[in-house]
């Protein structure tokens, strides 16, 4: 592709480079740049010693995103990449990044084994392995020149990662005698916010023709839905007005309710369903949630049984059901059920007993499609085909209905006075 580059300062140090970052983080920033409400460019960082900043080098930092669904399809350039730094080819560049005061943002997206302490890493490694310890690195020069520290937007799948990552900066602090004055600069310059992002990023459309009739080898493709909640003690809608662009970007001092939202709600769905679409011949969600029939036991889970479990507002319970069902129907993305059911038990724990349980606590009276989806859980372990620890699989397969219920191990509780209702569907 060949379009002219558009000069900003460079704002954003972004640690990785691939299609979530470029779908996710990238694009709101390149709306945000469009919309001339934001005039900042991002430096991406290559994490580890081999990426794909070569390749979206040789694009100068431009490609295309691509978002698809039963919305329609929508694309934009992306052009707010300025450049790639390689940290194991030129540590001084990146020792560089630490200088520039125009930097303000820091995100990241090192997979979910990312934010790891590395006993091994030491301040004269360059650069040292892990990404905390690289983010410690960068912050020590910042230190030392005398400068204003960052906002960290880090976007890896784990609970509380900007106080994981904060606590591993501060235990290499500690481990290289780094002093009382750069901790003091960590802890009060420097904010580091926990994340919650949502977006289903399906990457380079292999096989497929997009019509955009220029190549693009760094094109990256997405669903239409987005969500990226940020749990901070100050807000800087002001800096980075994503609202007032149409984002759906949350920040707020407290999360929790939106994670919660989110792992009973989506992650909800998709568990009461797969064993309850296994057990009839399914294989992708999108095919489940478009049967009659499944459509409704999905609707009646999510909108009678887990929505009335949860304390957000309804009205806004209600809109993101609703856009959870709609990205289920998402045409460009096949995702099977048989994926989903990995680890269902545990999955089954975290995801929907709660609701079950909140349920039982609040009304007084049986959730009846979530406990129908725990007895097709149950039936899926001793006729389908689950795939889950070995020893789990084994004890689900022989056990009796009541034992299944009693294992505390598997469910946290005891739940045999679950057993007379389990069993109505169990028996079916």
């Amino acid at each position: 592709m060949n379009i002219k580059k558009t000069i900003r300062p460079e704002t954003i140090i972004q640690f990785g480079e691939g299609g979530f970052l470029r779908g996710f983080v990238d694009w709101m920033i390149q709306k945000l740049n469009d919309s001339g409400k934001y005039n900042g460019n991002i430096v991406v960082v290559q994490p580890i010693e081999n990426g794909m900043c070569d390749m979206l080098s040789a694009q100068d930092c431009n490609y295309t995103h691509v978002i698809r669904g039963v919305e329609g399809v929508e694309k934009t350039i992306v052009d707010s990449i300025s450049r790639c730094v390689k940290p194991y080819e030129d540590y001084q560049a990146f020792l560089d990044l630490a200088k520039n005061p125009d930097f303000r943002v820091v995100v990241s997206n090192t997979t979910e084994a990312g934010i790891t302490y590395v006993a091994e890493d030491k301040l004269t490694d360059t650069p040292p392995k892990s990404f905390p310890a690289k983010v410690t690195v960068l912050l020590y020069e910042r230190f030392k020149a005398g400068l204003d520290g960052f906002i960290f937007l880090p976007c890896e799948l784990i609970e509380k990662n900007g106080d994981n990552l904060k606590k591993i900066v501060l235990q290499y602090a500690s481990d290289w005698n780094l002093g009382e004055d750069f901790v003091k600069f960590v802890e009060e310059k420097n904010y580091f916010c926990s994340t919650l992002v949502d977006r289903i990023n399906t990457g380079y459309p292999k096989g497929e023709d997009l019509g955009l009739g220029y190549e693009d080898n760094m094109v990256n493709t997405s669903e239409y839905f987005h969500l990226w909640v940020i749990e901070s003690p100050k807000d800087f809608t002001k800096e980075l007005p994503f609202t007032d662009v149409g984002l759906n970007v949350i920040w707020t001092e407290d999360m929790s309710m939106y994670r919660t939202r989110k792992v009973r709600i989506l992650n909800g769905a998709h568990t009461s369903m797969v064993p309850y679409c296994m057990l009839r011949g399914f294989t992708t969600v999108r095919e489940c949630v478009t049967n009659p029939d499944i459509r409704k036991f999905v609707d009646k889970c999510v909108f009678e049984e887990i929505i009335p479990t949860l304390d957000l507002p309804k009205e806004e319970l209600i809109d993101y059901a609703n856009n959870v069902l709609t990205r289920f129907e998402n045409p460009y993305i096949k995702h099977f059920i048989k994926d989903i059911s990995l680890n269902s038990v545990s999955k089954f724990k975290v995801r929907v007993l709660p609701s079950i349980t909140e349920y039982i606590k609040r009304y007084n009276k049986m959730p009846e499609t979530l406990l129908e989806s725990f007895a097709n859980l149950i039936k899926f372990y001793k006729v389908g085909e689950p795939n889950d620890d070995k020893d789990v699989m084994a004890f689900m397969k022989e056990a009796s209905l009541k034992d299944i219920l009693a294992k505390v191990e598997f469910w946290g509780e005891d739940l045999t006075y679950l057993y007379d209702e389990v069993a109505k569907y169990y028996e079916d």
